[in-house]
């Protein structure tokens, strides 16, 4: 129940939103290279969705960290 009104309120603040979707890419592409049984079981359907976060997390490295510190700074410092 909290996580999904802490979802639901990341719809309307765009910060959140954008913390989420950068926590979900990163959680995945982790949970892959530990497990990667678990994500990849999984490419179709609804849950098809985490191997797609998990894809962006491998091949857009560099960017998605680039976020991450970005993210980072912008919560310690303008939040």
């Amino acid at each position: 129940m909290v996580s999904f009104l802490f979802f639901q309120s990341a719809l309307f603040n765009f910060q959140s939103l954008l913390t989420v979707l950068l926590l979900l890419i990163c959680t995945c592409t982790y949970l892959r290279s530990i497990m990667p049984s678990i994500i990849d079981r999984n490419k179709t359907g609804f849950l098809g969705i985490f191997w797609k976060f998990a894809r962006i997390g491998e091949r857009k490295s560099p960017y998605v960290g680039a976020c991450c510190v970005a993210m980072a700074i912008s919560i310690l410092f303008w939040s």
